[in-house]
């Protein structure tokens, strides 16, 4: 093989491993799931959020239909509030309900949209009516379980 031939070959293998890794960060940012498509936005309130994030997924039936595009946090009502940007192909009625999910045991949160049976339809900049479901956390999950465990007294023989 001449030189030439060698160093292109070289070459080629570094391109390909410099896309793989644009692709693995793109990827871990989750920015790949950039999507272009027309969106209207619903705002949700939760009393806790858990670890969602800005980015994550909205599902509803595990098809993902929106992003978590900004959480803010309502001082006069002291819950969080979560603007979600739905595309404009997925329409759900206005009494759906928004709950955050884990995918797996330890794996990334995101809100899944649960819907309703009401015949009118979420619009732009609508906030859901029913609070949504906030996430649970597994601290004060195991801190009732323990709570619940000292608090029963053995049964007297």
């Amino acid at each position: 093989m001449s030189r030439t031939t060698l160093d292109l070959w070289v070459g080629f293998f570094v391109l390909i491993g410099a896309a793989a890794l644009i692709f693995l960060a793109l990827k871990v940012g989750n920015l790949s799931a950039a999507s272009f498509a027309e969106t209207y936005a619903v705002d949700v309130r939760f009393s806790n959020i858990g670890g969602i994030k800005v980015r994550a997924p909205v599902k509803s039936a595990g098809v993902v239909v929106g992003r978590v595009t900004a959480i803010e946090y309502d001082n006069t009502r002291f819950e969080a509030v979560v603007k979600l940007a739905l595309d404009t192909r997925y329409e759900f009625p206005r009494d759906t309900i928004a709950e955050i999910l884990t995918s797996g045991l330890l794996g990334e949160q995101y809100i899944g949209l649960e819907p309703g049976g009401d015949a009118r339809m979420l619009a732009d900049g609508e906030t859901l009516k029913l609070r949504g479901q906030s996430a649970v956390v597994l601290e004060k999950l195991i801190g009732q379980f323990l709570f619940n465990k000292a608090g029963e007294t053995p049964a007297p023989q």
